[in-house]
């Protein structure tokens, strides 16, 4: 069974990133329950806040490559890590970046993304987030993340929040459908890779 870890990329107080994460979570889980077969059962998901998480700044001695963890916080965060067979990013932009809590909580560790295929369901204002997923990229591929062809775009993100909630639509839900069965197709092609 594929394992999919969604992580929630913002810690600012008042964002709105954890209730997108969660109408993410919510469309893949359909998308994966509708092409679950008794062969192929549904992939499971880990949903991730960073806010929950708490990581503290990179606090370890070692480089990661060498995973001579100090710490339990490091040592909890790289097994759940390396559970995970894909991994989406709900990432806000941040001055034409992405946020720091975010790049901290890669940071802490290295072998533990390689091999894993990664979808960015960015969102900010008129860019949608684009310019802080561009960002990412060369972050990812230098943990050896394989990123996936579709990646959620939400504009305007302030007028899809209604008393605090995400409204996506469907247009929106169908990219969310094709990033989800992307990792999964992915995930598993990869898997060998990943030992």
């Amino acid at each position: 069974m594929t394992r999919i870890m969604i992580i929630v990329g913002s810690t600012r107080p008042g964002r709105v990133g954890l209730s997108v994460a969660e109408w993410v979570r919510d469309r893949m889980h359909e998308t994966l329950e509708q092409d679950a077969t008794a062969e192929a059962p549904a992939a499971s998901l880990d949903f991730v806040d960073l806010a929950e998480l708490n990581l503290p700044l990179l606090d370890e001695p070692h480089h990661p490559a060498k995973k001579q963890y100090t710490k339990p916080h490091t040592v909890a965060w790289s097994e759940r890590v390396s559970a995970a067979d894909a991994v989406v990013l709900v990432s806000p932009e941040y001055n034409h970046s992405y946020a720091p809590s975010l790049k901290n909580a890669i940071d802490f560790l290295f072998t533990e993304w390689a091999h894993k295929p990664v979808g960015i369901v960015s969102y900010g204002g008129g860019s949608s987030g684009t310019r802080g997923a561009a960002a990412l990229a060369p972050v990812l591929g230098s943990v050896g993340m394989v990123k996936v062809a579709a990646n959620p775009e939400i504009g305007m993100i302030g007028s899809k929040m209604v008393d605090g909630v995400f409204q996506g639509d469907e247009k929106l839900a169908g990219t969310v459908a094709a990033m989800t069965r992307m990792l999964v197709q992915t995930a598993e092609a990869l898997r060998p890779l990943r030992g």
